[in-house]
């Protein structure tokens, strides 16, 4: 496993298995995003979309919170200026990447934390944790997707509730509305995301990437338009298989046994 500098504040690590886990790492301010490390964050994620050797990104903050949202004492220079900038924007990469993305989420995810958040394909979060758009509250137009993601979610009722009123979202009631997959005692946090990372690392990976491709962009698009897609992908995915994967795919279907109940005496 690669050993991270205690310097950086974005701390990247890979693992033979295929895992890779980024950390938020400034634990002291509740894991703001300053500059470079937006910055630092957008290129960790399109570095891990590019290696082959990872298939599953496990994102955390270290301490007591995911990610308290942008520092504002440099709002100016960060809302002005490198948010338009692709390449650098951490959300924008972590929408390109193609592997799946676990988010991990402890103590707070607080307006860009929050919409880091939504950037992942899972969430696991932990009793207790909370997530909060303060945009409406400081001024700040949402520009990461949390006003369009959100209510797709959660439904549009909720998420004018969540983004108007600033008010907590505890995780408990976001595993309720659909928005957290599991919820789990903070000990157990990283385990668990594990856990799912190393359910999808049993799959087929290449039709994992191209499962979730298709379901995030179909998100994108109104159903008759999602059903095409699904269709279009699928036909371009058969018509590329030789006759050796086919058959690969048989024996592996007719290898697998179906387990029968012991017999009764």
């Amino acid at each position: 496993m690669d050993r991270p500098s205690t310097e950086n504040l974005i701390l990247v690590t890979r693992d033979p298995t295929g895992i890779a886990h980024v950390t938020i790492n400034r634990p002291k301010s509740l894991n703001s995003l300053t500059k470079p490390m937006m910055t630092d964050l957008a290129r960790a994620f399109k570095s891990l979309d590019a290696d082959d050797s990872v298939r599953v990104v496990i994102l955390s903050g270290s301490g007591r919170a995911f990610c308290s949202g942008v520092d504002l004492t440099a709002a100016e220079d960060v809302f002005k200026g490198d948010v338009k900038d692709v390449e650098i924007d951490p959300v924008a990469q972590m929408e390109r990447c193609r592997k799946v993305i676990i988010g991990a989420v402890n103590g707070f995810a607080v307006t860009a934390g929050f919409e880091i958040a939504l950037a992942c394909d899972v969430l696991v979060a932990a009793k207790g944790a909370k997530f909060i758009d303060t945009h409406a509250r400081f001024g700040i137009f949402p520009s990461w997707g949390l006003s369009q993601k959100l209510s797709r979610i959660i439904g549009p009722n909720r998420a004018r509730e969540v983004s108007l009123t600033a008010m907590p979202l505890t995780a408990e009631q976001a595993e309720r509305w659909g928005l957290v997959n599991h919820l789990v005692d903070e000990s157990e946090l990283l385990k668990k995301a594990r856990e799912v990372a190393e359910a999808i690392l049993k799959n087929n990976q290449d039709l994992v990437l191209r499962y979730k491709s298709v379901i995030n962009d179909g998100l994108k698009l109104d159903l008759s338009h999602a059903l095409v897609l699904e269709k279009e992908r699928a036909h371009e995915y058969y018509d590329g298989m030789t006759k050796e994967q086919f058959k690969k795919m048989q024996e592996f279907i007719g290898g697998r046994k179906i387990k029968k109940p012991p017999s009764k005496l």
